[in-house]
């Protein structure tokens, strides 16, 4: 069995919604277990500005698939909850759902189509905010720094808020 961490994001429609559907979803696929899932949060968009707050979560899976697979799984949520991504104009722009590989234990890997760590995790406030609430002390690989240590040094971060308390 592998641990992964597995962001999740959307600005589209429900959400929320879009999220929970994401966590049941890969919780009800044969290989994988759902052992840990932040709470929710509202982000400033990254890069394309002209766009809905996201809802952002993290969760921690169990998983007997490889990571590839695990890629392959993700991508089909993705689908099945309407994202296109042959569709998608906009570099980091709008979508129903997004789920991203973060981590897969504490593996390195760099394919074509698979980079784990996931290449700009240590950059992003609406990754980092979510795995300090679960996971503050796990080491980036690469980095070896804690996820505590990596949201210490976010010089510009977008903007976090706890999923309900932000003020429009």
């Amino acid at each position: 069995m592998s641990i992964a961490y597995i962001g999740l994001g959307s600005n589209i429609g429900d959400r929320l919604g879009y999220i929970q559907q994401s966590c049941k979803m890969l919780n009800d696929i044969e290989g994988i277990q759902v052992v840990e899932c932040s709470s929710f949060y509202e982000t400033e968009p990254f890069g394309y500005k002209e766009q809905e707050w996201f809802v952002n979560a993290i969760v921690i899976v169990k998983t007997e698939l490889s990571a590839e697979n695990l890629l392959d799984v993700c991508a089909d949520i993705e689908k099945r909850l309407g994202r296109d991504r042959q569709k998608q104009k906009i570099q980091w722009g709008p979508r129903t759902v997004d789920l991203d590989i973060l981590f897969f234990d504490d593996k390195i890997i760099s394919t074509s189509f698979l980079q784990v760590p996931h290449p700009r995790v240590h950059l992003r406030a609406y990754a980092l905010v979510p795995l300090l609430e679960i996971a503050a002390n796990y080491v980036h690989p690469v980095l070896k720094k804690t996820i505590e240590k990596l949201h210490d040094d976010l010089e510009n971060p977008e903007e976090v808020y706890l999923y309900g308390t932000r003020r429009i």
